[in-house]
């Protein structure tokens, strides 16, 4: 296990790079998120007769879009999709494949040491923004609950990096993967909860994400924070999410296995 800890002190390193890039990044962030907040104040105040929406009162809804912020800072991939993909097309994985280590391992070491980098750089800004609405943000009072969204919050990064690794790997056959980095970041948005909660959705709809693996890359967690899943219901989800992280590990082996067998490398 040295070497991968070595890749991702090697990472860090690297990515310390782009941390002014990072910083206007999570500053540009709050943009939208903030545009967000005044059109849900809109709403709500167009429903003096009833303060509730699927659930949902003004405060409910502001925590859940900053939970969201604090979620996708945290577990959010950016660019190793098409790092991964131009290692494949620029021929760039052969000389990883002469030595005594795994990438999956590797990438996932590299995806970790960025997520660091950024937390701890957009940290001030985020923290300065959820200080500003912290008389909005609902926090959790059961230790549990805290426990629980931790794992989640886990299960969620590698759910992330597992979906958009397996995605990447088809450049061994596409010289282009953006049309279905595209479409997936699509999906991610509508029906993983950037967008809104998906329990403002039809019944219908919602409960056939709930057996997807889209909910679990965001809006799993931060109904969890927000204890808007608890009981059987909390430990169904985890369930459901630990599956999917395993689903899609099997997935990305057997993809990677496959697209070795198609790979040539020409050139030293």
């Amino acid at each position: 296990m040295r070497k991968y800890g070595r890749v991702t002190i090697v990472g860090i390193q690297n990515t310390m790079v782009y941390r002014v890039n990072f910083l206007f990044r999570g500053l540009l962030g709050l943009v939208p998120l903030l545009a967000t907040i005044y059109l849900w104040e809109a709403v709500y105040a167009g429903r003096a007769g009833d303060p509730t929406l699927a659930g949902y009162t003004l405060a409910d809804m502001i925590s859940y879009y900053l939970v969201v912020m604090v979620v996708d800072s945290l577990t959010a991939v950016t660019d190793d999709d098409w790092q991964i993909a131009a290692d494949i097309r620029d021929g760039r994985i052969g000389h990883l494949l002469l030595k005594p280590i795994d990438y999956l391992g590797y990438r996932l070491c590299l995806f970790t040491a960025g997520r660091l980098v950024y937390c701890s750089v957009a940290a001030l800004p985020i923290a300065a923004f959820l200080l500003w609405q912290r008389d909005q943000l609902v926090w959790p009072a059961d230790p549990v609950v805290w426990m629980a969204f931790g794992a989640s919050l886990l299960l969620t990064g590698l759910l992330q990096f597992l979906i958009s690794y397996a995605t990447a790997l088809l450049a061994f056959w596409l010289l282009e993967i953006s049309t279905f980095v595209f479409i997936l970041f699509a999906f991610e948005n509508l029906a993983g909860g950037h967008l809104f909660p998906l329990d403002i959705l039809p019944p219908a709809v919602a409960s056939a994400l709930h057996w997807t693996p889209f909910p679990y890359q965001l809006f799993f967690p931060v109904s969890v924070f927000l204890g808007r899943v608890s009981g059987p219901e909390l430990w169904e989800g985890l369930a459901i999410q630990a599956a999917w992280v395993v689903l899609m590990w099997m997935i990305a082996r057997a993809v990677w296995r496959r697209g070795i067998r198609h790979y040539v490398a020409v050139g030293g």
